[in-house]
């Protein structure tokens, strides 16, 4: 009884806070202008699945399809589906996570594994646009082949799923720990079953992510036996056998119509997943629906636009995408795997993963200071915990691990930023030493840059794009030095940050790659893009990328020749065909107006330098047909 009154009040409280912001005349819920989908065809990269803001665990479909436009497991083209994961990557260019995979099936299986190809998913289904649905918080879709239909939803560490199965079927689930696609191998993977509800395991796995541990535990409203199970097993060099890969399928024993599950994951240990499983008490999938729901409610709302459905459906979508990582990932006693594999325990900050950092300095991260002061501290600290684990600041850290993946080392201007703005809930003598560190390396070319003062594109691939980058990240730490009134650091970084001008060609007027010996590369082609390797050019061409000195703006213009002439720069650079030449053009250039590709980062600044040179109408002409028309 007491139970029962608990759950009705709960549901009256949330009930009641809804029809109180209802109540409001001119009140409209930011989730119904956020469309999930976008994103997730042509080269977006997104999920659709069902996640809470920066939520550990991110439970969604994935095609298993293999492909450059399946990074994150799902793609709108498809039309069938493998089943539901519960770590995603969005909006990333390279693949990976899509881990423990789970898929309802209602019968015996066939589970032979071919050895040629054991990762193949055998029990995908069809599925129709007609009958999915995705709104912030929650996932649905009906499985065609078996007419299950799916849902899930989720907390910030755990997800729970409803599968509503047809009465005439068997109930059943396969687990599959085999599942990969794209870069990711799977090493090692166990399943245990604890008792007739309860399931644990882990997975480990190499890829981008070259050392990932993802232990889990999943619960289920209805007890089970284990039907079948198959493992793939392989002799290590020491002659020990491993469990590579493990698919086991669960009967439920009673009939009911609808099976409820939750899942939750670690990087620490399976005890770590029981734990985070343990937050989620209740089996009331609608009210937790309900909390996710709210959850990116409150979120959304924090920036109230006004304007037509099309416009706030961009906005509100693009505000969405942005807090969905980095994502926690300290489980709820604190505990969480460094940079450097070692378990830690700290209950002083929760602990973050998944820094996309080449992509988010620009503009997610200062948007975070705004918006999310919460956790701002917590993103710098775990930049800092992993410098001490590490030796260096994150670059594109992934689940623990340095991918070392894109150009610059662009934690510091974060970390400058969050500083300049008056957070200081994180040490700023040790946050100026790891930018420090990072500036000093011997690798990805910073040694070089060094040395020569940029770095030679006969030496080092992407010179350009490094050395520029390298600049303003130099500008960056020498105004933390200005800050903590480290006279000599500022005057070392400050010079280091003009470097950018020994690669500026005062007669074609754009940045280009220089051999060691002080020579410009030719032939010379502004045009010409080359994505694999490219000796000058980071996801781009010359055109692009010229214009990345944003410390420093005012010396760009005079060294174009003033206003009038940057003006016309940029006139031309907006106004010239959309035109790309080489064998080997980055896929990643797209969105384009003339030589402006709002398809990839190192453009996203350029519509805004007119307002240096006097002419802001310009920008917002600019952004005006940037918003409406890309």
């Amino acid at each position: 009884m007491k139970r029962n009154g608990s759950r009705v009040s709960i549901i009256s409280i949330l009930f009641l806070a809804a029809m109180s912001l209802f109540s409001c005349s001119n009140y409209q819920n930011p989730n119904n202008f956020t469309d999930v989908f976008i994103g997730t065809g042509g080269h977006g990269h997104t999920y659709p699945g069902a996640t809470v803001p920066f939520g550990m665990i991110q439970p969604g479909p994935v095609n298993g399809t293999e492909g450059w436009d399946w990074t994150s497991g799902y793609h709108y083209s498809d039309s069938l589906i493998a089943g539901f994961t519960q770590t995603h990557l969005s909006g990333t260019g390279i693949g990976d996570l899509n881990d423990i995979l789970i898929q309802p099936v209602n019968g015996y299986e066939d589970f032979e594994i071919d050895s040629k190809y054991p990762d193949k998913p055998f029990y995908t289904s069809k599925f129709s646009h007609q009958y999915e649905k995705a709104v912030p918080g929650y996932y649905s879709v009906l499985l065609q082949d078996f007419d299950i239909n799916a849902e899930m939803t989720a907390t910030d560490r755990v997800a729970m799923y409803r599968f509503t199965y047809p009465d005439y079927e068997n109930r059943s689930l396969i687990i599959d720990l085999g599942f990969r696609i794209n870069w990711d191998t799977v090493d090692s993977s166990r399943v245990d079953s604890v008792d007739e509800n309860t399931i644990t395991g882990y997975r480990m796995s190499s890829g981008w992510a070259k050392d990932q541990r993802v232990y889990f535990a999943m619960e289920f409203s209805e007890p089970f036996k284990i039907g079948h199970s198959e493992s793939l097993l392989d002799t290590e060099q020491d002659d020990s056998v491993v469990t590579r890969w493990e698919r086991v399928q669960i009967d439920f024993k009673n009939r009911s119509e609808k099976i409820l599950a939750k899942v939750a994951i670690s990087s620490v240990s399976e005890a770590g997943a029981l734990k985070n499983l343990s937050t989620l008490k209740e089996w009331d999938f609608d009210e937790t629906r309900i909390f996710a729901e709210m959850a990116w409610q409150k979120e959304l709302e924090q920036i109230k636009v006004t304007g037509g459905r099309d416009r706030k459906t961009k906005f509100y979508t693009a505000l969405y995408h942005t807090k969905v990582a980095p994502v926690l990932y300290s489980d709820v006693d604190g505990k969480f795997r460094g940079g450097d594999g070692k378990v830690y325990q700290d209950s002083t900050y929760q602990r973050h993963t998944v820094f996309s950092l080449w992509d988010t300095f620009r503009a997610q991260h200062p948007l975070l200071t705004i918006t999310n002061p919460d956790r701002v501290n917590d993103l710098i600290n775990t930049m800092l915990d992993f410098y001490q684990e590490t030796g260096y600041l994150p670059v594109w850290e992934l689940h623990g691990n340095e991918t070392n993946t894109m150009t610059g080392y662009h934690a510091v201007p974060v970390i400058l930023d969050a500083y300049q703005k008056g957070y200081r809930g994180f040490d700023a003598e040790l946050a100026f030493e790891a930018m420090k560190a990072s500036a000093m390396q011997d690798h990805r070319d910073t040694d070089l840059y060094r040395k020569y003062q940029y770095v030679p594109s006969d030496l080092g691939h992407e010179s350009v794009t490094k050395t520029l980058e390298y600049a303003y990240d130099d500008w960056c730490i020498a105004q933390m030095a200005f800050l903590l009134e480290k006279e000599a650091e500022y005057e070392h970084f400050i010079v280091r940050s003009g470097f950018w001008q020994n690669l500026y060609d005062e007669e074609t007027k754009f940045m280009r790659g220089k051999t060691a010996d002080g020579n410009w590369i030719t032939p010379f082609d502004p045009l010409q893009s080359i994505h694999n390797q490219s000796p000058n050019y980071t996801e781009g061409n010359a055109w692009q990328h010229s214009w990345f000195v944003p410390h420093d703006v005012e010396r760009l213009i005079n060294k174009i020749g003033g206003d009038k002439a940057f003006i016309s720069r940029l006139d031309s650079m907006f106004n010239m065909p959309s035109v790309l030449t080489g064998e080997d053009i980055s896929p990643d250039i797209s969105g384009m107006i003339g030589q402006y590709a709002h398809g990839n980062e190192p453009s996203h600044h350029i519509a805004y330098l007119y307002n240096f040179a006097g002419a802001p109408w310009k920008t917002q002409k600019l952004v005006s047909q940037i918003m409406d028309s890309l």
